[in-house]
């Protein structure tokens, strides 16, 4: 008796649940019957796109191909001198340890150097020209808080400007430099690898030079010939890696390929985000679509 009543009652809700399935082919003709609204959907938002990417700022792209430099010869044969004559070598700073490359690489994205640069060139008005007063020449709020600082500067180029990429199979590195104005970003990225350059070969210079005035001192303090031989050894490498540095403009990079002015904008791609924009007004529509015909279904 109750197996029977059963089925009627289960045929039943059969049937309601496959009047509430959607196929595929319902599904075709729901968004067929709503197409209208799906290519206005779809336009509409295609068009924004594009408008949004007309509005954005362009940014270029420029690079500089750089090669570190190896430093030989007088440097290279400073290690075996040095070893002769342990501490007393290495309280004057003497190794023979090749750190020469990161060294470069970090002075190349250094905060000091990037500050003398900002500085030097003046550049706090042009990275932050929304709050600048051209007209005034001069900051458009007083207030403190407000007014950017070396430090903002700092920030803005290591997370947007400047980017310092290694590459671990040939050993060169590009210096990539992206701004809204193509002859800055070039003249930036140029300018930054020519003052590492100087900046690395000055503190080279400085370094050997004190080196050379402890070693000098030292000669007075001992009257041991060996001594003597070695130390002497080790002031003529310093003299020559003087020597080497005042005559080596390229001292950390050798450019092998400088930044020119770019022609091309990096960003945005426009192209990319109209196609974008339709992409998703015709997800939105169908959407739309979808739900219109079912709330229609569920109404008959």
């Amino acid at each position: 008796m109750n197996s029977s009543n059963d089925q009627p009652a289960a045929a039943a809700t059969s049937a309601s649940r496959a009047d509430d399935e959607l196929s595929l082919s319902d599904l075709f003709a729901y968004l067929w019957s709503y197409r209208l609204l799906i290519v206005a959907t779809t336009l509409l938002t295609g068009a924004l796109a594009a408008t949004v990417s007309l509005l954005m700022t362009p940014v270029y792209h420029a690079e500089v191909l750089l090669s570190p430099v190896e430093q030989d010869g007088p440097k290279a044969n400073l290690g075996g001198l040095a070893n002769q004559l342990g501490a007393f070598a290495s309280l004057a700073g003497l190794s023979g340890g090749n750190s020469d490359k990161d060294e470069s690489i970090a002075t190349l994205q250094s905060r000091s150097l990037t500050d003398t640069f900002v500085q030097e060139k003046n550049l706090l008005p042009i990275l932050f020209a929304n709050r600048w007063d051209a007209q005034r020449q001069t900051w458009k709020s007083q207030d403190s808080k407000k007014i950017p600082t070396l430090w903002d500067a700092n920030k803005l180029f290591k997370k947007k400007i400047r980017m310092v990429t290694p590459d671990r199979k040939t050993g060169l590195v590009t210096l990539t430099i992206d701004w809204t104005d193509p002859v800055q970003a070039a003249d930036w990225a140029n300018d930054l690898a020519r003052r590492t350059n100087l900046y690395l070969r000055s503190k080279a210079i400085a370094r050997s030079n004190a080196n050379i005035a402890y070693l000098q001192d030292q000669l007075t303090k001992t009257s041991v010939v060996e001594i003597h031989q070695a130390v002497n050894s080790l002031i003529e490498q310093e003299i020559k890696k003087v020597m080497l540095a005042q005559g080596t403009e390229e001292y950390a990079f050798k450019v092998v390929d400088p930044a020119v002015v770019p022609e091309e904008r990096a960003s945005p791609k426009r192209t990319l985000i109209t196609l974008g924009g339709l992409v998703l007004g015709f997800i939105i529509g169908a959407v739309i679509a979808v739900l219109l015909a079912s709330r229609r279904r569920e109404t008959v």
